[in-house]
């Protein structure tokens, strides 16, 4: 597919709206799909705080044009609804996000019959889950990871074993002394334990990631990959902030770091490993890691076109490398 081919078309439907009284706020929902293709694979995307389910288009359009169909919650913390810290839901906001996660898994037959001429055309056991931001810590849940308790110990295990893959973006580290005063006193669930933290995963951090929350630096947001025992890989963007160059919308006025390269590197390293990671594409990881690979040397380089396949574009800088745990290749 040259750089000129048109991408696959694809169908959005927002809100879906799923019943939920003790929320206090109905779960809504945006479904994005290509509109042809069968046994469509499927993405539950978490937003980080204050975002919502408009969030992340840059990779939502990525993933969709590569055949996924990709479902996306609004939590609680989302500034629509304007919870502040006094709100009686706020201590425990951070497990009403998983909550959300399970419910949404669990009602995917609605969710895809929302969606004009989806039905009969998803693979809804091919799942896969990833997050951004609080939205990583959300969907690490579901992988594995626990939040350490005010005894020390870890909490409830909310592992979800329908759940094949997960991809956690610019996602929080270890809490207790790694954290500000204001992180500890405010939110504690920012505490996680990754040692169960077995499902496949991708881990996603810019090396510019500099939180206000932590008393560390940039390396904080990759505790993840070096202390679970699931995270296969590490992608860390060069000058990449919390928004790994503007992944979380076109043009965003949020965006520090932007760069259309980093989000472009992003979109290839994640699509790639869920290709591979559920089925989709034995060799999809291990070409684009080579061509991320070639570009640190200064060779040639490739970047991957709608269907997963590498295109030669010529010399460039590398935009970022790849840690692995395992042999690529």
């Amino acid at each position: 597919m040259s750089a000129t081919a048109p991408l696959p078309q694809v169908i959005s439907v927002r809100p879906v709206t799923l019943p939920a009284p003790s929320r206090g706020h109905d779960l809504e929902v945006r479904i994005t799909a290509p509109i042809t293709g069968t046994e469509l694979p499927v993405i539950v995307f978490a937003h980080g705080f204050g975002q919502s389910m408009t969030g992340g288009d840059p990779l939502v359009d990525h993933w969709t044009a590569n055949g996924f169909v990709v479902v996306q919650p609004t939590f609680l913390d989302s500034t629509k609804y304007g919870l502040t810290l006094d709100d009686p839901r706020y201590p425990t906001i951070w497990q009403t996000r998983v909550d959300d996660l399970e419910r949404v898994i669990d009602d995917l037959d609605v969710l895809v019959a929302a969606v004009p001429g989806l039905a009969g055309r998803v693979d809804q056991a091919n799942l896969a889950v990833a997050g951004h931001s609080w939205g990583g810590q959300s969907v690490g849940m579901l992988l594995g990871a626990r939040v350490i308790g005010s005894d020390g110990q870890p909490g409830e295990d909310r592992t979800d074993h329908r759940v094949r893959a997960g991809v956690l973006l610019s996602t929080i580290g270890f809490g207790g002394a790694d954290l500000t005063p204001f992180a500890q006193e405010h939110f504690p669930f920012m505490s996680p334990d990754f040692s169960q933290l077995r499902t496949p995963s991708l881990v996603v951090a810019g090396d510019h990631d500099q939180s206000r929350l932590s008393t560390r630096g940039p390396d904080w947001f990759t505790d993840v990959y070096h202390h679970s025992p699931g995270a296969r890989h590490l992608v860390t963007v060069h000058g990449g902030e919390h928004l790994l160059g503007g992944i979380q919308d076109y043009a965003s006025t949020a965006t520090t770091d932007e760069s259309p390269e980093r989000v472009d590197l992003v979109r290839r390293t994640t699509t790639a490993f869920l290709r591979t990671a559920l089925g989709l594409d034995a060799d999809a990881w291990s070409a684009t890691a080579d061509a991320i690979a070639a570009a640190g040397a200064g060779d040639a380089v490739g970047h991957t076109d709608a269907v997963g396949h590498i295109e030669a574009v010529g010399h460039i800088d590398a935009v970022g490398h790849i840690d692995s745990k395992e042999d690529h290749s």
